[in-house]
């Protein structure tokens, strides 16, 4: 697989076209960003972290009946995935309350939601990443119903999935974050990436932060705790 020029340049990732029209290069980067890239550093090893944790992440969801972008290492900081059609909406779900929905709702950090939440928000740095309905998304030209639908069940399910994972490794996915996109066939796909960079997880007994909330909140530790999730789920760095 030839990597040829960079189509685009994310807070994290870099993505590269292949020789092959179906088939991209996602480059995972040191750069670790808060409060929509205002505040970037660098963070060694951070890069071969996300990318083998995203791997094992996408393979445990592919093994369950979920399609994914990834289609396999190329090494330490890259992956071949399939080429999407991205929709900008990022499907959230979360299992306890904590990050924005404290802030805009009041309510105690840690609460567990019964039954869980699933949100959507528009995918724009600039405007802070807003929070819309299936109507905006809708009307406004950015998914279709019929793909709102196949989203959320998506997004259900990898939660029943990894929310066991993570819980027979003695931490609560208290929530995440997913996007999607169409593949050339059409069919609706997991996309861009599942790591610690795009969840909270906190340990099961300490409730100890083990997610880029230790970025933002400065903690410290931030790819140590990222490397004990690692190894407590058994991801091979």
């Amino acid at each position: 697989m030839e990597k040829r020029e960079e189509l685009y340049r994310g807070k994290a990732k870099s993505v590269y076209k292949t020789d092959d029209a179906d088939r991209l290069i996602l480059v995972f980067r040191n750069d670790t960003s808060a409060f929509d890239g205002k505040r970037i550093e660098q963070l060694d090893r951070k890069g071969m972290v996300n990318n083998k944790f995203n791997a094992f992440i996408m393979q445990k969801l592919e093994a369950a009946g979920i399609p994914t972008q990834f289609d396999k290492l190329l090494g330490d900081n890259e992956v071949l995935v399939k080429k999407l059609d991205m929709i900008p909406v990022e499907c959230v779900v979360r299992n306890y309350a904590a990050g924005s929905l404290v802030k805009r709702l009041g309510v105690e950090e840690g609460m567990k939601l019964n039954p869980y939440t699933f949100e959507l928000f528009l995918k724009d740095d600039a405007k802070g990443d807003p929070f819309i309905n299936d109507s905006h998304v809708v009307a406004f030209g950015w998914g279709t119903a019929e793909q709102l639908v196949r989203m959320k069940e998506l997004s259900l399910k990898v939660n029943e999935v990894l929310s066991k994972l993570f819980d027979d490794a003695g931490l609560l996915l208290v929530d995440f974050k997913l996007e999607f996109g169409v593949f050339s066939d059409g069919s609706i796909v997991l996309g861009d990436e599942f790591s610690p960079d795009g969840c909270r997880l906190w340990d099961k007994e300490t409730r100890k932060k083990m997610d880029k909330d230790r970025f933002r909140q400065g903690l410290g530790d931030v790819i140590e705790a990222y490397e004990e999730v690692a190894q407590r789920l058994g991801v091979p760095l």
